[in-house]
C-alpha cells in the first residue's frame, strides 16, 4: 500500500477503501491533490509566468519553432486538429502528465456533437464511435421532503455519452499525421516571454530540465489551474466553482440504461459548519454495464466552505448508496472529477481577461461557459468553428496584440446571463432555509413543465432566448415569492445591477 494512500486512511476512510481497490488509485489520488492546490493559490498573490523579452537569459537554445503552442493536452487536441487539417498550421501541443486522456467523460447530444463533422474535423462515423450510448430521454428532479417533487423529462438534453479520450485520441492522431507537428507527455509549463513578434515559451521535464520554443501564439489550455489566468485576473479568475467528483463503475442494481438523469438532490442541504452545500447528483449510463455518477455543488470562489475534492470524494462513497444500490458485483472501474469554474462578468459584455499580446485561453483556462450544464467541453464543441477561423485570420494578418486575440472568445451573452441562475444554487447556511435550493428549483421544474416542450430543452442547453427567461423569471416569482428575497441575499445591489447588465447586453448583442 502506498504512503499517499496510507495518509488519508484515517481522514477519508471510504475513499481511501475505494481507491484502495481502483488501478491507479495512488496516481488518481495525486492528480486529485494537485486540483485541491488550487483552493490554497487563491488565497495568495499570482505568481508571475509572463516575462517581459529582455528578462529570457541569453544563452538559451530553442528547441523548436511553431505557429501554436498549446499548454495542456485535453480540449487543445480538438482545436489543434483543426488549424493542422483545415488552416495547414504547424502545432506543438504539451502537458505535464499525458495528452488526449481525460478527468472526466462528457455528455451532450448528439446534434450538438455533429457539429465537429460539419466543420470537417471528424467524420461522421468517427463521432459515433466515439458515443458510447445514447438515451431516450433524461430528468431533473429535486427533493421535497413530501414527495412531492416534479419530475421533468426532455430529450435530445445531454443524451450522448462520450468516451472523452477516444475522441481525443481521434484528434491527436490527426495532428501527429502531419509532419512537423509535436505532442509531449509529462512536461510543464513554467512561463513564457513575450516579445514583438512572438512569444518564447519555457517547459520543465520531470527532472527539472528546462526547455525553450518559440510560437507566433501560446494557446493556454491548462484549465483551472491555469497560472496565466491567475496573473490576467489578478488572482480571481473565477467567481463560483463547482467541485465535482464520481466514478465510471458497474454493478448497480436500479439503473435505467435508456434514461440519463441530468440533476437530482436526494436530500436538504448540509448545513453543518464548513460544508454549506446543496449536493447535487448526476447519472449517465456509458458503455455496456458500466454508468457514470458524479456528485457536486455549487458555491462561491472565496466561500468558507469545504470546496476540497477529497473531502467531496469521501462524502460520494459514503452517501453513493442513498442514490444507486450497489449489487455484489459493484466495481468502480475509474474515478472522475474536477472543478468546473465559472465567471460573473459585471457588465454589459465579457469582463474577464481571456488574452494578452501573442496569448490566448480556451476551455476551462478562458472560464466563458455555463456550470449549470454548458461546460467547458460543449462549449468548445458550439464554438471551435470560429475560435479556430478567427485565430488562423489573425496569424494571417499578424493581428496578435491583446486587443486583437480578445475578440477570439466563446463569450456567448445569453451563457453568461443564463450562468447567473448558478447563484440561487449556491447554499448559504446562514441565510438560506435547508431546503431552499430544492423548493426554488422544484418551482422552476414545475414552470418548464406548464410551459411548451422546447422550453425545458432550451433551458438545458443554454439556447434560451431573453423573452423565453424572461417569462420563466416572473412565472417562478410569481409562484415562490421567496425567490424575490434571494435575489437580494444572493445577488446583492451589486450583483443584481450585474444581473441587468448582463441582460441588457444579451438584448442588444446577437447571440451566436
Amino acid at each position: 500500500m502506498s504512503f499517499l494512500l496510507e495518509s488519508i486512511k484515517q481522514s477519508k476512510p471510504y475513499l481511501y477503501s475505494a481507491f484502495s481497490s481502483i488501478e491507479d488509485g495512488e496516481q488518481h489520488l495525486q492528480r486529485i491533490i494537485e486540483l485541491d492546490r488550487y483552493w490554497e493559490r487563491l488565497k495568495q498573490p499570482p505568481q508571475t509566468v509572463i516575462w517581459q523579452s529582455s528578462d529570457l537569459p541569453k544563452d538559451i537554445v530553442i528547441s523548436g519553432e511553431y505557429d501554436l503552442i498549446y499548454a495542456g493536452g485535453t480540449l487543445s487536441l480538438l482545436h489543434a486538429a483543426m488549424m493542422v487539417g483545415k488552416y495547414d498550421r504547424k502545432v506543438m501541443i504539451f502537458d505535464r502528465q499525458t495528452p488526449a486522456k481525460s478527468t472526466r467523460d462528457w455528455n451532450i447530444s448528439r446534434k450538438e456533437l455533429l457539429n465537429l463533422s460539419a466543420i470537417g474535423l471528424f467524420t461522421e462515423s468517427e463521432i459515433d464511435s466515439a458515443i458510447v450510448r445514447q438515451y431516450k430521454n433524461g430528468w431533473v428532479e429535486f427533493y421535497q421532503p413530501d414527495g412531492s417533487q416534479k419530475r421533468l423529462v426532455m430529450e435530445n438534453v445531454l443524451d450522448c455519452a462520450v468516451d472523452a479520450d477516444k475522441l481525443l485520441c481521434l484528434a491527436k492522431e490527426k495532428i501527429k499525421s502531419v509532419p512537423g507537428n509535436v505532442i509531449i507527455a509529462e512536461r510543464t509549463f513554467i512561463g513564457c516571454y513575450q516579445f514583438d513578434d512572438h512569444i518564447v515559451v519555457k517547459i520543465e521535464d520531470r527532472q527539472g530540465n528546462a526547455f525553450y520554443y518559440k510560437a507566433k501564439v501560446l494557446v493556454d489550455v491548462m484549465g483551472i489551474l491555469s497560472p496565466v489566468a491567475m496573473q490576467l485576473n489578478e488572482g480571481s479568475p473565477q467567481t463560483h466553482v463547482c467541485p465535482t467528483v464520481g466514478t465510471i463503475a458497474s454493478g448497480f442494481e436500479d439503473v435505467d440504461f435508456d434514461t440519463g438523469e441530468i440533476l437530482v438532490t436526494t436530500g436538504p442541504a448540509e448545513a453543518s459548519s464548513g460544508k454549506g452545500r446543496q449536493l447535487v447528483w448526476e447519472g449517465f449510463p456509458a458503455e455496456g454495464s458500466k454508468y457514470i455518477s458524479y456528485l457536486f455543488f455549487y458555491d462561491e470562489a472565496d466561500s468558507p466552505n469545504d470546496k476540497s475534492l477529497l473531502g467531496l470524494f469521501d462524502t460520494y462513497f459514503k452517501t453513493l448508496p442513498e442514490y444507486k444500490k450497489q449489487g455484489v458485483d459493484f466495481l468502480v472501474h475509474r474515478p472522475v472529477y474536477g472543478i468546473i469554474p465559472a465567471f460573473f462578468h459585471d457588465g454589459f459584455d465579457r469582463t474577464r481577461e481571456i488574452a494578452d499580446d501573442h496569448i490566448i485561453l480556451f476551455g476551462d483556462a478562458a472560464s466563458l461557459g455555463s456550470p449549470l450544464t454548458f461546460c467547458g467541453f460543449g462549449s468548445m464543441v458550439r464554438n471551435i468553428h470560429h475560435l479556430t477561423g478567427d485565430l488562423d485570420r489573425a496569424l494571417s494578418d499578424n493581428n496578435l496584440s491583446k486587443k486583437h486575440l480578445e475578440k477570439i472568445s466563446a463569450y456567448e451573452p445569453n451563457v453568461a446571463s443564463m450562468a447567473n441562475l448558478m447563484k440561487y444554487m449556491c447554499f448559504n447556511a446562514a441565510t438560506d432555509e435547508p431546503n431552499f435550493v430544492n423548493d426554488l428549483m422544484n418551482e422552476v421544474m414545475i414552470v418548464l413543465d406548464d410551459l411548451p416542450h422546447h422550453y425545458r430543452q432550451a433551458m438545458f442547453r443554454d439556447e434560451m432566448k431573453i423573452e423565453e427567461l424572461v417569462l420563466v423569471m416572473l412565472r417562478v416569482a410569481w409562484r415562490y415569492p421567496k425567490v424575490l428575497m434571494a435575489t437580494w441575499e444572493k445577488l446583492g445591489v451589486q450583483g443584481s445591477f450585474g444581473f441587468l447588465k448582463n441582460l441588457v447586453g444579451w438584448a442588444l448583442s446577437p447571440v451566436r
